[in-house]
Parts: C-alpha cells; sequence; structure tokens
C-alpha cells in the first residue's frame, strides 16, 4: 500500500473505482504460496469470525495459510477494483441444499458495487486460489499432486470413462496428474454448484480428462441439472488446478492467471537480527 509523504497512515492514495470486471465473460485468478508463519497485516483484514477461527487453528501453518487466503482474496479484489482492502467485506451465500449461510459458498458483501461479482478460494498445502468472474457462482480447486491410492480408481468416485481413461495411463506420476486432474474439474464443478460434495453423487459427475478443456460438465441436484464451463489452470508443476463457471456467455471470455508475489511477515521485533555467517 502507498502513502503520500506528510499524510497519515489512515489515508490511502487510491486509484479511482474501476468499472466490474466481467462483462465479457472473463474471469480473474490470483495463486500464491502460503506462509508457514502468521502475518499480522493478513490478520488486520480479517472480519471477526474468520479472526476467531484462524486462532482456533492449532498448527500456525494451518493458521497462517487460512488467514493469507483470506486477506489475499481482499487485496486482489481490492486491487482490481482500485480501492483499499479495508473496505472489502467477504460473507457467504446461502447453501443451496439447506439453506444455512454457515457453509454456503462464499460472497462479495463491501462494497455493495462488487455483489454482482462471484467468487471462490481454495487451498492446499503449496498453494492458495482465489477466483472471480461475473455471474452469480463461480468455483476453484487446488490440489498438491501426490501419489495416488489403488482405492481412488474406485466406483464410488470415478465414471466408467474416467477410469478407463487413468488405467491407460502408466503408474506413477502420469497417473498420478492424470487423477488431480479429474478431482479438481468436480470439486470446481461442485463448489460453483455450492453444494460441495454432499449432495453430488461424483460418479456420475463427468469431467471429460482426455479432453484438455475447456470442457462441458453436467451437474445434477434434485432432479435439476446445471452446465458448466471447466478448464485446468497451470499454476506450478506440483499442483493440479481447476475453474468452473456456468456455461454459456459468463464462460465466453478468458481466465486471466495472477501469481502474487510471495512477501515475508514484518518482524516483530525493534531490532533487526543479523543472519549468522556460518549459517547455525
Amino acid at each position: 500500500m502507498a502513502f503520500t509523504h506528510g499524510t497519515p497512515k489512515g489515508e490511502h492514495t487510491r486509484q479511482p473505482p474501476r468499472a466490474l470486471p466481467g462483462a465479457d465473460g472473463e474471469a480473474h485468478v490470483w495463486w500464491w504460496e502460503p506462509p508457514a508463519q502468521l502475518d499480522p497485516a493478513d490478520l488486520a483484514l480479517l472480519g471477526t469470525e474468520e479472526f476467531r477461527r484462524a486462532l482456533s487453528l492449532l498448527a500456525e501453518r494451518d493458521a497462517a495459510a487460512f488467514a493469507h487466503n483470506r486477506a489475499a482474496a481482499r487485496r486482489a479484489l481490492a486491487g482490481l477494483l482500485g480501492i483499499a482492502p479495508e473496505t472489502v467485506e467477504l460473507g457467504r451465500h446461502r447453501c443451496p441444499g439447506c439453506g444455512d449461510r454457515g457453509h454456503g459458498p462464499p460472497r462479495v458483501v463491501a462494497p455493495e458495487s462488487a455483489a454482482p461479482l462471484a467468487i471462490s478460494m481454495s487451498r492446499t498445502a503449496d498453494r492458495g486460489v482465489f477466483a472471480l468472474g461475473a455471474g452469480t457462482t463461480i468455483g476453484v480447486d487446488v490440489e498438491t499432486v501426490r501419489p495416488m491410492r489403488e482405492a481412488s480408481l474406485s466406483g464410488s468416485v470415478l465414471t466408467d470413462n474416467e477410469r478407463a481413461y487413468l488405467m491407460a495411463l502408466a503408474p506413477g506420476p502420469a497417473r498420478d496428474a492424470g487423477f488431480h486432474r479429474v478431482w479438481t474439474r468436480k470439486e470446481a464443478v461442485v463448489k460453483a454448484a455450492g453444494l460441495g460434495l454432499v449432495g453430488t453423487v461424483l460418479n456420475r459427475l463427468e469431467t471429460w480428462p482426455a479432453h484438455p478443456g475447456p470442457v462441458r460438465v453436467l451437474h445434477t441436484y434434485a432432479g435439476r441439472t446445471t452446465a458448466w464451463a471447466v478448464q485446468d489452470l497451470r499454476l506450478g508443476d506440483t499442483v493440479a488446478a481447476a475453474v468452473a463457471r456456468p456455461h454459456g456467455a459468463l464462460a465466453r471470455g478468458p481466465v486471466h492467471i495472477h501469481p502474487v508475489p510471495r512477501t515475508e511477515p514484518v518482524p516483530h521485533t525493534e531490532t533487526p537480527i543479523a543472519p549468522d555467517p556460518e549459517g547455525t
């Protein structure tokens, strides 16, 4: 955040608010490497419930990743709209399945001008992701690519077509990457649908993994079928990621990917500690 000389710290210099993105069906995705330690600058941007949740997580790495995800989402949205991140407030829609706001899809509460934008977040061990698009919904998922278990080829997760695709790949890195392509596409769709994995029959959710994408994926819940445009995201060699948008005009534009440079938390000590020349 830039400040002008002689200006109180609370008075930020910022660009005039910009027009809302997404009019041409484009989407934006930001990604970053989560920090290992809590950053006070991240905590300062959280809402009350988010702050409590961050401090309730036992492992500092988990708390740091959660806080950074929420803060980075605010910074990304603020940068796109030309506003201060402190003015961005996030909340949740009601769950389409049960009506509860406690676990519904995330939404922009403030500024009100950004309310028409759809947002989604995801994180894994070494990536955090925030997606934004026009319309009422968007879904994003990221997973660290790990060796897959044989149980992952079971009929409860994969369609027949997906299983045949994976079995045709050589065991090892190729099959591992293929499975995570399938999984992140499924997760992106169920998050865009607002239901998560509950209420979704995964082995009927065909993701067409042999096709590089975008692909059209159909999701059915309570007798209603919705169509989604799903495409993979290239966020590094160690992760798989995908984004899902409503099929049609709202997905006709490109997906803009924004890597976020990693920053270290501001030290708490007043006197910097000199590095040990011996490396001990």
